[in-house]
């Protein structure tokens, strides 16, 4: 489920539609968190799909370390890539505002840690990485995870109307990571590595 303080607005011709914060998002705040509404299809569902769905799947969904393919059912499947994006996914299924996001502003993803199938050369930012690439994790991750670190400490300091969305489980750990006893996990644990197919002699 994406933050309540968003909305789909129209961002340009080049980039379509994009999510858009209606209230001030400070830093620490869950701006995405998987729910049960989501869909959560199984790796080779694709395969099986007749050929528009499954251009749909592709284009909508990103697939987590276990290679299933996650479609947000609301706003959150309009979330943008950016180089400099404002949020960043965690290992424990939710994302995180990595800074304050002001209002009127987008919010953004780095697709680097969606699992892509293909690679894609996005608008230049005028950043040193030009193209996203589906093992982008392996090179990027240690930069994530210091933003990430930056940022969790503020989770209880925010309000939180995705919190409740949390397991027990989950909130445990952020409290575990916040003081001191458990390591927040890499986003390395994000990477889906592909079994490659056999190839016939």
């Amino acid at each position: 489920m994406m933050h309540p303080d968003t909305e789909l607005r129209w961002i340009s011709s080049k980039i379509g539609y994009g999510v858009v914060a209606t209230k001030l998002i400070p830093k620490g705040t869950i701006t995405w968190a998987l729910d049960e509404l989501d869909h959560v299809f199984k790796p080779d569902a694709p395969e099986k799909l007749k050929s528009d769905s499954r251009d749909m799947l592709e284009k909508y969904s990103f697939r987590n370390h276990k290679g299933e393919h996650i479609l947000c059912w609301d706003l959150a499947k309009f979330v943008n890539h950016s180089f400099k994006s404002n949020c960043l996914s965690t290992c424990y299924n939710f994302e995180l505002a990595i800074r304050d996001i002001q209002i009127g502003e987008e919010l953004t993803d780095d697709y680097g840690y969606l699992n892509l199938t293909e690679s894609f050369t996005p608008e230049d930012e005028g950043t040193a990485r030009k193209e996203v690439l589906p093992d982008d994790i392996l090179r990027c991750h240690q930069e994530w995870d210091e933003k990430l670190e930056q940022a969790f400490p503020y989770i209880s300091k925010v309000h939180q109307p995705l919190f409740s969305l949390l397991p027990e489980k989950v909130k445990e750990k952020i409290e575990e990571i916040n003081s001191g006893s458990r390591k927040m996990k890499s986003t390395k644990k994000l990477y889906f590595r592909p079994r490659k197919k056999r190839i016939k002699l």
